[in-house]
């Protein structure tokens, strides 16, 4: 460690879990340690934050923590501000609304501006649904890109929902995306009538929970089953084309 890396804290980057599931389910005891006795947080929202450190065996009263929320798109201040604390001095936690911090979420842009002031950063095991999905799908673990969410608009949609279906095709590559829960149905809706007949889509739906349940079948195989229970769950969709 260098000196200035001991004049700053460390960001400590923890996930938290993607369903209901108990705790050491999905974050180990180290981790959990670590967690617990961190006083100083950035999180996008406060509550699902202080929900997660309810879990936690904490080392001082949950109203003792000091949570700050990053925006979707953080300014330049504000990154700043959320840490502060980093710079003072303490060590400083990370978390996302779901699985891993700063993967397909704001975090990223503080972890790079901790990088730039030479902080030491720390990344600890826990869920990621974009892994797990992937590890159950049976599609291509060695070439693949995540795209986060497809264009709301129908036409739009399929368009690009082609466009990640030649570019699977051309370059061997899984493509992942997600929706909002409330339209997972209209997602699969589009792939099922859009993609290919032999291109292979999977759904990973409610990872780690009580409903979780991961199916890959051909699309033209998913056109003849019956339609899935998606709505209101969080799903991950893959397909290789």
């Amino acid at each position: 460690m260098t000196e200035k890396q001991q004049e700053l804290g460390t960001l400590h980057l923890i996930p938290v879990g993607l369903s209901e599931a108990g705790i050491d389910n999905w974050l180990p005891a180290a981790a959990q340690q670590q967690a617990s006795g961190l006083t100083h947080y950035v999180a996008e929202n406060a509550k699902t934050a202080r929900a997660f450190l309810k879990l936690l065996a904490l080392a001082r009263p949950i109203q003792d923590i000091d949570i700050q929320t990053l925006p979707a798109k953080p300014d330049q201040a504000r990154l700043e501000q959320c840490l502060a604390p980093l710079f003072a001095g303490h060590d400083l936690g990370l978390v996302s609304e779901a699985g891993c911090p700063a993967v397909a979420d704001p975090g990223s842009a503080l972890v790079a501006l901790a990088h730039r002031a030479g902080a030491r950063v720390h990344p600890w095991v826990g869920p990621s649904s974009i892994m797990l999905g992937l590890m159950a799908s049976g599609l291509d673990g060695q070439r693949f890109a995540f795209h986060g969410y497809a264009p709301v608009k129908p036409a739009d949609r399929a368009r690009q929902l082609k466009q990640w279906e030649q570019l699977s095709a051309r370059l061997s590559q899984t493509q992942i995306l997600i929706e909002t829960p409330y339209r997972n149905d209209a997602m699969f809706e589009t792939l099922a009538q859009t993609l290919a007949p032999q291109t292979r889509l999977c759904l990973a739906r409610a990872l780690t929970g009580p409903e979780q349940w991961v199916a890959t079948r051909t699309v033209q195989q998913w056109r003849k089953a019956p339609t899935p229970k998606l709505s209101g769950l969080p799903t991950l969709f893959l397909f290789q084309a």
